[in-house]
């Protein structure tokens, strides 16, 4: 364990505002959508936070930064958010990004609540200053395979692009799939156009197709090609990354966006917190929040916790403030602990389920799966 040299200072003591830095993709090539539900979330429980008295009376303010899905814009505003004197950092939607920002985060000694990044490896090393409220993608993944085997497929298609998130899915896939009997083919989407990913769907014979690609290109694309295809009237289309979460997705498709099943990280029924705060974000957004926009309310719930547990943000910022975390967030109880395998400080587990868009309401979602 290391303590920073200069650890940056966690707000003052003349009654100013105890400030929190917040990553959030707000701007392409990041998922915009995303991260207007998690900035969405995590400003509604600023503003509760406050009107409950703060922090020990002080004001709690976020400091928002946009990462556009860049990792190098995030670590380099994470360095920033240090200077200015943040008690924490919170947020992002994006693994790759998370993950240069918990690097820059640990190596700062700087306290950083990842709200909805599932990549395993958030870290190179176990570190005592990131935690996870999202499930590990090994986590979301294997109970997505146990779906796909629930329901007999065993000739498993995953469109894929290059990327560490994508490619660590595939291998997960892969490796809980083929002891259990399934085959899984690799499609790189940058050698295929969709008429040809149909054209490989047919010849390995696949009854699923799982897109493993970014949103809206060329995911949205690729459902349009396959569900045209007539060869392939019987395959199901997958997205265990959630891209069918968000309205735009219904916006883009329509009927072809609906039976698409997908990961998202809620629970059968929302408690009363949960169904408060749902109406909440849903009158904020406009639209009914997505499980991201409740990820980004937790996680302010969990750092009021923290900074008010300990009285001073520099005494929180003195080392491993998760263990003691046990707060109500909006879809159950929320305690860290070390999981193996797992070298953040992580949420075990987020409610998690296997949801589509109903076809005959594609604004409805049915519950297909839980885990």
């Amino acid at each position: 364990m290391h303590t920073p040299p200069s650890p940056p200072g966690a707000g003052r003591a003349d009654g100013s505002s105890v400030r929190i830095g917040a990553l959030v993709p707000l701007t392409p090539p990041g998922w915009v959508e995303a991260g207007r539900h998690l900035l969405a979330g995590l400003e509604l429980a600023v503003r509760e936070v406050n009107d409950s008295g703060g922090i020990g009376g002080r004001p709690l303010e976020l400091v928002v930064r946009d990462t556009a899905a860049d990792p190098q814009r995030a670590a380099a505003a994470v360095d920033e958010l240090a200077r200015l004197g943040v008690a924490a950092v919170a947020g992002e939607y994006h693994s790759v990004v998370a993950r240069a920002a918990a690097a820059r985060a640990d190596a700062l000694g700087l306290p950083f609540l990842c709200s909805s990044a599932v990549l395993d490896a958030l870290t190179e090393q176990p570190t005592r200053w990131v935690a996870r409220l999202a499930p590990a993608q090994s986590h979301g993944w294997r109970i997505y395979a146990d779906f796909l085997l629930g329901a007999g497929h065993s000739r498993i298609a995953v469109a894929t692009q290059p990327s560490v998130y994508w490619a660590t899915g595939t291998r997960m896939l892969r490796e809980y799939l083929a002891p259990r009997g399934a085959a899984v083919v690799e499609l790189d989407v940058r050698d295929l156009d969709p008429a040809a990913v149909c054209d490989e769907l047919v010849e390995h014979r696949a009854t699923a197709l799982l897109l493993l690609v970014g949103h809206p290109e060329p995911a949205v694309p690729i459902v349009r090609a396959v569900r045209r295809d007539r060869r392939l009237a019987e395959i199901v289309i997958g997205a265990p990354a959630g891209q069918p979460e968000f309205p735009e997705w219904a916006t883009l498709l329509g009927g072809d966006g609906a039976a698409i099943p997908f990961l998202r990280y809620l629970p059968e029924r929302l408690g009363p917190l949960g169904a408060r705060v749902g109406a909440a974000l849903r009158e904020r957004l406009g639209q009914a929040p997505s499980f991201v926009a409740f990820e980004g309310y937790d996680t302010v719930v969990v750092l009021a916790d923290v900074l008010r547990a300990q009285g001073d943000e520099d005494e929180a910022r003195a080392g491993g403030p998760w263990p003691r975390v046990a707060v109500e967030g909006t879809r159950g109880r929320i305690r860290f602990s070390r999981t193996p395998g797992i070298s953040v400080w992580q949420w075990t587990w987020a409610p998690t389920q296997v949801v589509d868009r109903d076809p005959a309401d594609p604004d409805r979602f049915r519950i297909l799966h839980a885990g």
